[in-house]
């Protein structure tokens, strides 16, 4: 596995410098500044790989940019409205640019409105390490009464809405914009500043959007992109649905296996390949990671190993996201599949045998906690995690690079 490390560009409060102090080699990024549906420039890509490869006094860091996360995929052409034909043009445009800037592997989503969902950003464990955590109680108290979505109410069960009125009430008002922070803190960052009635709206211009209608606007936006990437030899790998169930009235189609194998039977090609993030996949208690590894390891172009807890039997449930080694998920069995599969592509003669992993979120823990950062990117708690991921690969006889 090659192991990389996620950086959010020069505004992100952990150093290219601290980066090459946890071993990783590589890093994972992107261009969060440009809006989505515009073209990434090839000066703008060339100018994040140079700040890569530099440390702060201009010596060179060693790191290299291995994977974008993410190129993202606009809401014109998840809804196929409005500009999203001159999207999927400038995605392709961008997808040219990276291809010459030498970046072969795209991590893309194609989650509507929200990228990911907690409710609780700094929830605290037993060892005093904080980590994200969503409560199905809690999420239920924002949508029904403080977004206050129409229909609401209905998906959820009538135990849950009980509680979920009785918490909303227990709330004052800086309890409620707390939970609200939280939870919108999942929307890209061209949508943070969004008002409620424009979440609304936003919410509401998929009402007519059933799930298999979105995932057919996702087959045909593969169909557009895939044959470019093919023909400039990129990776492009869909990110799952985070959490995989359906929330504020959305369709999901990116959350389980059987979705996945519909993803990459839609468009045949080397192209077209998966993110197994086990952290997303890992919420639903009946995925079976180590065996969707090898079933689908051919078409892995990236992995996110994380793990999370799941707090009772319920799906969708509430989970808190665990250290890496502690959680749900058999991480030393789906690592043994990773290296598995590398083995049997290597033997193949594929050049892109060795599987780029990030450790994915961590635990806040010591310095961490005093330290401003990003939601689920700590530095301590994810150098702890990239060296448990990495003892783990080095113990079943894999290569890391």
């Amino acid at each position: 596995m090659k192991q990389t490390w996620r950086w959010f560009g020069p505004s992100d409060p952990i150093s290219i410098d601290e980066i090459v102090q946890t071993g990783a080699t590589g890093v994972v990024t992107a261009l969060h500044h440009i809006p989505n549906g515009a073209v990434w420039g090839l000066e703008q890509i060339n100018e994040r790989k140079a700040a890569v490869a530099h440390r702060k006094d201009g010596s060179p860091s060693g790191l290299t940019w291995d994977v974008v996360e993410s190129l993202p995929v606009s809401e014109d052409i998840k809804k196929q409205d409005g500009d999203w034909r001159d999207h999927i043009a400038a995605y392709k445009d961008s997808l040219k640019n990276l291809a010459e800037a030498g970046i072969q592997t795209i991590c893309y989503n194609f989650m509507p409105v929200i990228d990911w969902t907690r409710t609780d950003l700094g929830h605290v464990t037993p060892t005093g390490s904080t980590c994200m955590r969503f409560d199905l109680e809690d999420f239920a108290a924002f949508d029904i009464f403080i977004l206050e979505r129409p229909g609401a109410e209905a998906d959820f069960e009538d135990s849950v809405v009980a509680e979920a009125r009785r918490r909303f009430e227990a709330l004052d008002e800086e309890g409620r914009n707390a939970l609200a922070h939280n939870i919108t803190k999942g929307l890209p960052g061209a949508n943070l500043n969004l008002t409620f009635a424009e979440f609304r709206a936003l919410l509401a211009s998929y009402d007519d959007i059933s799930a298999d209608q979105l995932r057919s606007h996702l087959f045909a936006f593969i169909e557009e992109v895939v044959p470019v990437a093919e023909s400039l030899g990129l990776r492009l790998c869909c990110h799952p649905d985070d959490p995989p169930f359906p929330l504020l009235g959305l369709p999901r189609v990116v959350s389980d296996e059987a979705d996945y194998n519909a993803l990459v039977q839609a468009v045949d090609s080397p192209a077209n390949g998966i993110t197994l993030c086990s952290g997303s996949l890992g919420v639903n208690p009946a995925t079976d990671l180590p065996g969707m590894m090898e079933r689908l390891g051919g078409k892995v172009h990236f992995l996110h190993l994380r793990n999370v807890a799941l707090e009772d039997t319920r799906f969708p449930g509430s989970f808190h996201e665990a250290a890496h080694l502690e959680g749900t998920t058999d991480m030393v069995a789906l690592i043994r599949a990773v290296l598995t599969e590398e083995e049997r592509r290597k033997k193949a003669g594929r050049s892109d045998w060795c599987i780029p992993m990030r450790p994915d979120h961590g635990q806040a823990m010591a310095d961490d906690l005093t330290r401003v950062q990003q939601p689920g990117y700590p530095l301590v708690g994810r150098l702890r995690g990239l060296a448990e991921l990495r003892g783990v690969a080095t113990a079943l006889g894999g290569q890391l690079q």
